[in-house]
């Protein structure tokens, strides 16, 4: 299993990037992946996701609406679409790769609410590719 990101870079406010995660040694399409990201001194944080299989999706509030995941199987890549960037969105950006298949991308939060994308249940990650904001 390997992921390998791409896409970041050095953007100003408001812009837009376009970072993909290419998958080698199993079969993207049928396996749960999210979009991380990691400032300094932060702890780091799941952004997006995509369900194993059926291809659903879902965003946390910090980006819903800005951010969008999606997925091209017969690239074996995953995308995260981001719009309107701002400063705040300074930060390493991981994919990562939950290693059971036609399963949800998300877990039940530590607080008992609705699904949340949780670090520790994904278990193979790419080195991240980083995201600078900034005029």
């Amino acid at each position: 299993v390997q992921l390998v990101e791409s896409g970041g870079g050095l953007v100003q406010p408001g812009g837009s990037l376009r970072l993909s995660c290419t998958a080698s040694g199993f079969n993207l399409g049928s396996y749960p992946i999210a979009w991380f990201r990691q400032a300094p001194g932060k702890e780091r944080e799941g952004l997006s996701c995509i369900h194993g299989g059926n291809g659903g999706t879902f965003d946390e509030d910090s980006v819903r609406g800005r951010f969008a995941i999606s997925r091209d199987n017969s690239k074996n890549k995953v995308f995260l679409q981001m719009n309107s960037l701002k400063p705040e969105d300074t930060a390493v950006y991981f994919c990562a790769v939950r290693e059971t298949p036609f399963i949800s991308c998300t877990s039940p939060s530590p607080s008992g609410a609705a699904g949340a994308i949780l670090t520790r249940s994904y278990d193979s990650w790419g080195q991240g590719t980083q995201v600078t904001v900034s005029s």
